[in-house]
């Protein structure tokens, strides 16, 4: 294993998104950009808990690189254990075994769905670091032209078909985050007030071009 710092850790994590994205057709709602918005939304979790829990310091590798990767084992895609053993080759050159594990645990376990069905897991030391990554992926779910995005580009929607999915989806899950009470740190629930307030204004504008 070589000696990374975080700017490499993260060169290596974002290089195998590009590689992955383009070998199994991962679209741009779950590509690159995403990856990069999700890693500066849990930079700003990360740098909001880092006060209070400065045990963070020797986490932050494995927060951001479980931000980078975490959708390059999406069951939407591919199956997820494959997509974790492909990470897990191409990863244990720059991290240690312990760590990628880590990694692997919080990617299989952050998702919304698996979450309402299993609730949290127990990742011990590792819990809020698991919270500032599943907290930065929901965040960026209010983005409501990538749930659009998705729906055209992975289940061939029509722009208006597309539309309809995305109000759906938003009024039946997005729009719920908060009552399920899935944000745990200050920073994401305090973001989160805006982002839904953001959410329904732009459920109206969909309403007016349907």
């Amino acid at each position: 294993m070589k000696l990374m710092t975080t700017a490499n850790l993260m060169n290596h994590a974002f290089q195998f998104v590009i590689q992955y994205c383009n070998k199994y057709n991962i679209d741009e709602s779950h590509g690159l950009k995403h990856s990069m918005d999700v890693l500066h939304s849990a930079n700003k979790i990360y740098n909001s808990e880092l006060k209070n829990h400065p045990n963070l310091i020797d986490q932050k590798d494995v927060i951001f690189t479980s931000c980078i990767l975490h959708d390059m084992c999406d069951k939407k895609y591919n199956l997820q254990t494959d997509g974790l053993i492909e990470i897990q080759n191409h990863m244990k050159h720059y991290m240690s075994t312990e760590k990628l594990e880590m990694v692997s645990n919080i990617m299989s376990t952050m998702s919304y769905s698996t979450v309402k069905k299993q609730g949290y897991p127990n990742l011990k030391e590792y819990q809020l670091a698991y919270h500032i990554v599943r907290e930065a992926d929901l965040l960026t779910a209010y983005d409501i032209d990538r749930c659009i995005i998705y729906g055209m580009m992975v289940e061939k929607y029509s722009y208006s078909d597309a539309l309809e999915r995305a109000r759906t989806l938003f009024k039946s899950r997005v729009l719920n985050y908060r009552n399920d009470n899935l944000f745990v740190t200050n920073y994401s629930n305090l973001l989160s007030i805006k982002l839904h307030l953001k959410a329904i204004e732009d459920l109206e504008k969909i309403e007016f071009i349907l």
